[in-house]
């Protein structure tokens, strides 16, 4: 059953080396992380699902002890999801599950054991929420760090360029994601969120199946758009 979520933004840009010299605009975004993951540490997991957006090649399953790195954003910063562990030669995280990584090791995470999940920018809703409600059933206690940004299209110089549909969506997301709106949610249109390169859409999907029947309260911890690109801290408890 699931007990808490944590759910926060994957931008390669929450690791201070990747950043560089504009680190600093994402010091409020990285504070609040890691005020989720207490969240998710106090509620006594059993088991720690990670899930986030990843391209063809990162998708499915990443056990613990997969590795991940930014080498491929020009600096030499490597991680691990979890405990180290013999897993499979040539596997490697997707940047979204490598930033949870970083996130984790950052506060020391030795709570419970911690398992990857990589989703499909196209997965349909009916299987994101069945997959969320098969991870609910996988312990007596499930906690979820849902990783996944909003629209990509909230300014002129944002990577979607100026989409008006942009903050609306957002909107509503921070909305649903504050407030553990499971059913709103599960209503994202799919459609709208891949026009305005929303990545999270899949993932806080899996959430929604995940959380049916769990009744758990919801709180919105931070919500921005810098550089064009909507980020949203929440916690679920």
């Amino acid at each position: 059953m699931l007990v808490a979520a944590a759910i926060c933004p994957c931008p390669p840009l929450l690791v201070p080396e990747v950043a560089a010299g504009a680190a600093p605009e994402l010091d409020r975004a990285r504070a609040a992380c890691a005020d989720a993951l207490g969240v998710l540490a106090a509620a006594r997991p059993d088991l720690l699902v990670v899930i986030g957006p990843a391209e063809r090649s990162g998708r499915g399953p990443h056990p613990e002890g997969t590795p991940g790195s930014f080498r491929g954003f020009g600096v030499e910063v490597d991680v691990r999801l979890g405990e180290p562990k013999d897993v499979e030669p040539g596997r490697e995280l997707p940047p979204s599950l490598a930033v949870a990584a970083w996130l984790l090791e950052r506060i020391g995470w030795s709570d419970a054991p911690i398992e990857g999940l990589g989703v499909g920018e196209p997965l349909a809703a009916d299987r994101c929420v069945e997959a969320g409600r098969e991870i609910a059933a996988r312990a007596e206690r499930v906690a979820l760090l849902v990783m996944g940004d909003g629209s990509a299209c909230r300014t002129l110089k944002a990577p979607g360029y100026l989409d008006e549909r942009a903050a609306p969506f957002d909107a509503e997301v921070a909305r649903a994601l504050g407030t553990a709106d499971v059913p709103a949610l599960e209503a994202l249109d799919a459609e709208l969120a891949y026009e305005l390169k929303a990545s999270g859409r899949a993932p806080w999907q899996v959430l929604a199946g995940a959380a049916e029947g769990a009744d758990l309260a919801g709180a919105l911890l931070y919500e921005d758009a810098p550089y064009g690109v909507a980020y949203v801290v929440a916690t679920w408890s």
